[in-house]
């Protein structure tokens, strides 16, 4: 009897809680942050958050700097373009501005200041056009390394030939790929970070 009339009674809500509604899940909001919280210093990095955010002018002259380190490292090509046709077809438009680019002896000392001084220096150039012009001229000082190792270490036949045909065409393909992946980024509006040569380039670009 006494669980039974324990049953039939109404359990009746506190005053204070009546108005409430009941909810199987509290959703608490996040606190927001405190005015005392530390602030990381920006950074100042050459970047590009999207396509739009780069002008036309400055996607061109980005792009067209890369040719300088291929055009004065193309002789280090020789063994892949003649072996390969595919690369004789790439590079075949770009004959006439090599022999150009390679008719004078000095032709390439010109072009490094001329970059250097005139773009990499110039604050009238946006930060993408300096960034991109200091990596083309970092990847071409890093041409002076093959150079020199060829004049130092050149074989005529046997498995000393076979090394050097080898360097030759890795430094070659590195220059192209280089090339391609600078220029064609540049023309999308995007920021190529080439491998080695970034991070000398962000120290230069002020």
């Amino acid at each position: 009897m006494a669980s039974t009339n324990l049953l039939s009674t109404t359990i009746t809500p506190l005053p204070f809680t009546s108005h409430l509604k009941y909810s199987p899940f509290v959703l608490l909001k996040p606190a927001g942050k405190l005015r005392g919280d530390p602030k990381r210093p920006p950074t100042i990095r050459a970047q590009s958050k999207n396509d739009d955010s780069v002008d036309g002018p400055d996607r061109l002259i980005s792009a067209i700097t890369y040719f300088y380190p291929f055009f004065d490292g193309i002789q280090y090509g020789k063994y892949v373009i003649t072996q390969y046709a595919p690369f004789q077809i790439l590079i075949q438009p770009l004959v006439p501005a090599i022999r150009v680019f390679k008719s004078f002896p000095l032709n390439g000392l010109l072009v490094f200041f001329t970059l250097y001084f005139i773009v990499v220096r110039n604050p009238n150039f946006s930060r993408y056009v300096r960034f991109n012009t200091m990596q083309a001229i970092v990847l071409d000082v890093l041409l002076i390394f093959p150079d020199l190792l060829e004049r130092s270490f050149n074989p005529r036949d046997g498995f000393g030939l076979d090394l050097m045909m080898s360097f030759d065409s890795t430094v070659f393909l590195f220059i192209f790929v280089c090339l391609v992946y600078g220029s064609s980024s540049c023309l999308l509006g995007q920021l190529p970070r080439l491998p080695i040569v970034a991070e000398a380039a962000d120290r230069q670009v002020l």
